[in-house]
């Protein structure tokens, strides 16, 4: 029989089907947030024309986009733990939609930090990964890294699903309908997403209470703050973000233009990271899987190092398109390593909060790629110290990587058998 039909929020629903779909549609959901608050680096070069500021100004921006969307989510990843995930998603695309809409209307610096920087960046953070892996620790107790890997893939998609598109509705009619278009999307996205997505599995509401703290399949946050593996999960994911979201993201296609690709070139190279993120994505969930976790990661943040330091020599189109393939299939890779890892040391219970708090490392590595990527621009007129600078980091990470023990630090607590009927 097929999967029934749904009409209500709270219909039953057979688990064993049903998590695929739940899952989806939360990657549906991080698809549209990341592409969204990812599109920044498309409107560096018109707002730079239409309002006269330079690469670092607009880098301050995309800073604090990047800092907001990683800060919002702890609170998320413990909103999605604690309440509702369905409903963090939906508020998030709510908040995403409004932000947009006002963006469009913006008139200055001012109100690019608050529409742009501000409520998309938080919308964007709280319809993000810390509240979608609660899902995923939720719902998958086998198969976890290839959940992961599809909510990777979905904010993967992104890339070739809303940033191509914006770049060429930019190019062809501005950039103020172009967001028009994207906070309308925004809004009508919340409907499918909140009938779709469930909190827990059925079975869920059988389970007994489980007790809080280390017996109850989660460690608290004061006992994960004092771990290494922690420390070192966090400071390896600053690295990602310095070195992905924050330097690549928001800073390729200027570099593109710079190095005399056509803005259409950049853009579908971007396409071309994206497609392969989502590959790289599902195949390091695979990986992980099947062959753990620890240096398959380890290896990512290698590879990564290598094509930055390949990066730098790129001045022909076949150049731009393999770094744009290498890269991609190593951009979101990190992912699933990382938030497996998080979910097995602490805790399914704990992993929506702790990711989050993971996650907040990623964004400020993101923010400090985007603003030192524009200031050493603005001094140097390249972006190679900046690349240099991401690649030895990385190579660094990988380094921490490997002194990560992958192995539980909480306790798990027994499902007490069925009463009988």
């Amino acid at each position: 029989m097929g999967v029934m039909l749904i009409v209500s929020p709270e219909q039953p629903v057979r688990p064993a089907r049903w998590r695929w779909v739940v899952l989806i549609a939360a990657a549906l959901a991080l698809l549209l947030a990341a592409g969204v608050r990812g599109m920044f680096g498309v409107l560096v070069p018109p707002l730079g024309q239409e309002f006269g500021y330079d690469r670092s100004t607009l880098g301050a921006v995309g800073a604090l986009s990047l800092f907001l969307y990683g800060a919002v989510g702890p609170f998320a990843g413990r909103l999605s733990d604690a309440w509702s995930t369905r409903a963090v998603l939906a508020i998030g695309l709510l908040a995403v939609g409004i932000g947009e809409l006002l963006a469009s209307q913006a008139h200055g610096l001012l109100a690019l930090y608050l529409t742009l920087g501000t409520v998309v960046a938080l919308g964007a953070g709280a319809t993000g990964m810390p509240s979608a892996l609660t899902l995923a620790a939720r719902w998958f107790a086998d198969k976890r890294g290839l959940a992961v890997g599809v909510l990777g893939a979905g904010m993967s998609a992104g890339q070739i699903l809303i940033i191509i598109p914006a770049q060429h509705m930019t190019q062809d009619l501005g950039w103020r309908p172009t967001l028009l278009v994207l906070g309308l999307i925004s809004l009508v996205l919340i409907v499918p997403v909140y009938l779709l997505v469930r909190n827990h599995p059925p079975a869920a509401a059988n389970e007994p209470p489980r007790a809080k703290g280390p017996v109850g399949d989660g460690l608290p946050l004061r006992r994960v703050l004092r771990t290494l593996p922690f420390w070192l999960l966090a400071g390896s994911f600053f690295v990602c973000g310095y070195t992905s979201t924050g330097l690549i993201l928001i800073h390729f296609i200027a570099d593109c233009e710079g190095r005399g690709f056509s803005g259409n070139t950049a853009s579908l190279a971007l396409g071309v990271m994206g497609a392969l993120n989502i590959v790289g994505s599902l195949g390091a969930g695979w990986v992980c899987d099947r062959y753990g976790r620890v240096v398959p990661l380890a290896l990512f943040y290698a590879f990564r190092g290598l094509t930055l330091v390949a990066l730098i020599f790129v001045h022909e189109p076949i150049g731009l398109f393999a770094f744009a393939a290498t890269f991609g299939l190593n951009y979101i890779a990190t992912v699933p390593p990382t938030s497996s890892l998080t979910a097995r040391i602490f805790g399914p219970r704990s992993a929506g909060e702790v990711y989050g708090w993971i996650f907040v490392s990623h964004q400020l590595g993101a923010a400090l790629g985007a603003f030192v990527g524009g200031k050493v621009f603005d001094v140097s007129h390249t972006y190679t110290p900046a690349y240099v600078s991401a690649a030895a980091l990385a190579f660094l990470a990988s380094v921490m990587v490997l002194a990560i023990r992958d192995v539980p630090r909480f306790r798990s607590m027994p499902v007490a058998a069925a009463s009988p009927a």
